[in-house]
């Protein structure tokens, strides 16, 4: 049974009221106890990483695996969408709201603490602070934002875009299983996976807004007198979102595209003048390696345990980064699907996937890179911030290089933009997500999303660092029934695909035979037209034969009278 997007309700359904009241309690929880939530979030990822680390060491590389051979496989000529349906937002544009939806924030918050910090404190088979460990730091940082999370959000954003626009269901995580269970989905079961999305989605958004607001508030103290405090992030969390809302009034053509397009032209100023200003040299070999040990390492790395040491390092820090990644692919997935209709599955993943992972490459490699170059020289103390402060580790990174006043005016420039497209660009999606489906939720709803998690954010900054680190840890909890879901995600889009790319096959064919028949049509017509022609031309040949031998003959005779 399809559904078709313009009769689905815009009104609030009943997942919005049931995950709102659960996000509440949890947040009243953080708010009231940080550290008894603190306590029981840490044991419960503690336990997720132990017994459950190598599922998702696994099921991530087959993600990865998965999503490059759909991409060269004959699926990858399917549109998301109709036959005649053209992509309705320019590449640019695209790719600037794919980073925009929030992961462009991790790049700007972890692409100079993360290779520090694993200069500091490598993995296995490292020895800290030497020059194997910088490359390794900077490869592993790579590692963790190229191929692996985008992976993560294309399987999502590719299932959904599927359902929504080549079968007319609602914009819902649930609409994925219609395949396997039919109506069901529009039950309990399909509604528990919804409201899972959603609790999911607004408690990594809500520490988002906690994590983007301490940057800003460490970079305009380290530029300005400004205090870096919680007063300061709060006003920082108010003004964004009214800003937000402004945006999310003008909807997703006007709001989230301009600032997205603003965004990545400041993102690539500020990545070209560090480029030329900063250590060039070491940048292009940093580039060059990282690159070539990522290409060679990637399998191995993403295939690696330690079942005979105790090593701690890959579940706080691989696993830790791809439940993270799962906990935010519902949202990153309906935001994904919402602006690639009309593309191919062959153009959806090579901009979701191998545009990011080149994107991610360059990016750290420069800014961390820098800060590497920085640190090994000892002209500034990056390390002690990444362990101490790590908000303030860009702004000490780009305050070594000439113009830092006008570079870190505008690096809080470019978090403060994505500050406010991530929020226009969650309340929408879990507007979306509990308005039924709807594509065009409405903006009452969006506004009280917007506001659910900045309040969320803003409570958990003011209870403490172990409220938001609670939060962060108890969304990343939520990524392992995700990642089972993920799964059953891939057995219904094979399953659609599989079917789809028959009937599409058959017309193709159809095609074809209808063409090949024309064409051997017009070549008969025109050999018998030919042959029609030579035998007309040779009957009037003959005719005209006879006509002219019998008035020579009759000249001849003529004359011979008259002589």
């Amino acid at each position: 049974m399809k559904i078709n997007q313009s009769n689905v309700e815009s009104r609030p359904s009943s997942v919005l009221i049931i995950s709102a009241i659960l996000v509440g309690l949890f947040v009243a929880w953080g708010a009231l106890a940080p550290e008894s939530l603190d306590r029981a979030a840490g044991e419960g990822l503690g336990w997720m990483i132990n017994n459950f680390g190598w599922f998702y060491m696994l099921v991530t590389a087959f993600f990865v695996l998965f999503v490059i051979i759909l991409a060269i496989s004959p699926f990858g000529r399917i549109r998301l969408g109709k036959p005649d349906e053209r992509p309705e937002y320019s590449w640019y544009s695209w790719i600037g709201m794919l980073f925009a939806a929030g992961i462009g924030v991790g790049f700007v918050f972890w692409g100079v603490a993360e290779p520090v910090l694993y200069y500091l404190d490598p993995p296995m088979g490292f020895t800290a602070e030497t020059p194997q460990a910088a490359v390794a730091g900077l490869r592993y940082a790579v590692y963790h934002w190229a191929l692996h999370p985008w992976a993560i959000f294309s399987i999502v954003g590719l299932t959904l875009a599927y359902v929504q626009f080549k079968k007319d269901r609602p914009a819902l995580i649930s609409s994925a299983f219609y395949p396997l269970i039919g109506d069901r989905v529009n039950g309990w079961f399909g509604q528990g996976i919804d409201i899972l999305a959603v609790i999911a989605t607004c408690t990594g958004v809500a520490t988002t807004f906690g994590l983007s607001a301490l940057q800003i508030t460490g970079g305009l103290s380290y530029i300005s007198p400004i205090p870096n405090n919680v007063w300061t992030q709060i006003t920082i969390i108010t003004i964004v979102t009214f800003l937000f809302m402004f945006s999310a009034a003008k909807g997703v053509d006007k709001g989230i595209k301009t600032l997205s397009n603003i965004n990545l032209a400041v993102a690539g100023l500020l990545l070209i003048f560090v480029i030329i200003v900063g250590p060039t040299l070491f940048i292009a070999e940093s580039f060059v390696t990282t690159l070539g040990g990522y290409i060679t390492n990637v399998a191995s790395m993403s295939l690696t345990m330690t079942p005979f040491t105790e090593s701690a390092w890959l579940g706080t820090n691989t696993i830790f980064f791809w439940a993270w990644h799962i906990a935010w692919a519902p949202f990153m997935g309906i935001f994904i699907a919402r602006i690639s209709r009309g593309r191919t599955i062959r153009e959806f993943m090579i901009g979701v996937l191998l545009v990011p992972t080149v994107l991610a490459v360059i990016w750290f490699t420069t800014f961390g890179g820098t800060a590497l170059n920085i640190e090994i020289a000892g002209t500034a103390p990056i390390g002690d911030l990444v362990m101490n402060n790590v908000e303030l580790a860009l702004f000490a990174t780009l305050g070594e290089l000439p113009l830092s006043a006008i570079t870190s005016f505008l690096a809080v420039l470019l978090i403060l933009i994505f500050f406010i497209t991530s929020a226009d660009s969650a309340s929408y999606v879990l507007g979306t997500m509990t308005s039924r489906g709807s594509l065009n939720p409405g903006l009452i709803v969006k506004m009280i999303w917007g506001l659910l998690i900045a309040g969320t954010a803003s409570v958990l900054l003011l209870s403490g660092d172990g409220g938001l680190g609670a939060l962060q840890t108890a969304s990343i909890i939520a990524a392992l029934p995700f990642a089972i879901i993920m799964v059953f995600m891939i057995l219904a889009v094979l399953m659609m695909l599989g079917k789809d790319f028959k009937i599409e096959d058959r017309k193709r064919k159809s095609k074809r035979r209808e063409s090949i028949t024309k064409e051997i049509r017009e070549e008969i017509y025109e050999e018998l037209k030919e042959e029609l022609v030579e035998d007309m031309k040779k009957e009037i040949k003959e005719d005209v034969y006879e006509q002219v031998k019998e008035e020579i003959y009759n000249e001849i005779t003529t004359d011979k009278k008259n002589k």
